[in-house]
């Protein structure tokens, strides 16, 4: 039975993976930046550090899932690193994305940074890159529910389910410190133009789809497939997850 500190352990990938640590046996505390009652909270800021070395105090694992943008990300990287070597923590687990070193996007850069601090800390790590979720792509097509018409970029997609990087996350604190380990991606890969018509006979909504080329470097990346992983991970397909998210096709 292991200690476990969860950053990020109330968000889309926190909760699920917070579940699962405690199902296998764990004992997890998540960190929040405001006081929550019961003992499986403790109260810290990762942007500022404060209340982080009370947080990180008893902690043998910490897994940092916390995300809020490129600028708080890199500080928030740079409070877990000297919290967790303050507090002596035997393994920091972090969650990163596929591509993130080949694809010039600002938060992906952070991400980037993130991983060097921690490489170059000291402390025992494993630095897994996953996919974009699910969810993500829900959210390119969810902004544009007004539009007349659907746009989706000219390429392949290889979205992950989230429960199997939450179960990929598990394994990870089973075996221990392992440094980079293999990139996961979702079983399949489908266009964007496939993925914008299941969203919209998911949600009943009916209009034209329409594929966009951009130009520049980061389009270019996500173009040469930088985005997807070699070797497909988990059984969660993004039809599968249309379903349990928004029932049958209407």
């Amino acid at each position: 039975m292991t200690t476990i500190l969860v950053t990020g352990g109330t968000g889309t990938l926190g909760t699920p993976t917070v579940t699962l640590l405690r199902d296998a046996g764990h004992v997890v505390r998540v960190l929040s930046r405001s006081a929550r009652p019961g003992p499986a909270f403790v109260t810290g800021d990762l942007t500022t550090g404060e209340g982080l070395r009370e947080a990180f105090d008893g902690a043998e694992t910490v897994l940092h899932l916390a995300t809020r943008g490129p600028r708080a990300d890199v500080e928030m990287g740079r409070h877990v690193v000297a919290a967790a070597r303050d507090a002596g923590v035997g393994h920091v687990v972090f969650q990163s994305i596929v591509g993130v070193d080949r694809i010039p996007l600002g938060y992906y850069q952070a991400k980037v940074e993130v991983e060097d601090l921690l490489v170059a800390s000291g402390l025992p790590f494993t630095i897994l890159r996953a996919t974009q979720f699910h969810e993500f792509v829900d959210d390119l097509f969810t902004a544009q529910r007004f539009s007349p018409v659907l746009l989706t970029p000219a390429l392949e997609v290889q979205p992950i389910a989230v429960p199997d990087v939450a179960a990929r996350l598990v394994e990870i604190v089973a075996a221990g410190p392992s440094g980079r380990v293999a990139d996961v991606g979702g079983p399949e890969r489908i266009t964007g133009r496939e993925a914008a018509r299941a969203w919209l006979r998911a949600t009943g909504r009916r209009r034209g789809v329409a594929r966009v080329r951009l130009p520049g470097r980061t389009f270019g990346a996500y173009a040469a497939g930088h985005h997807m992983s070699d070797e497909p991970y988990g059984t969660g397909t993004y039809g599968q997850h249309l379903v349990e998210r928004y029932g049958r096709p209407r």
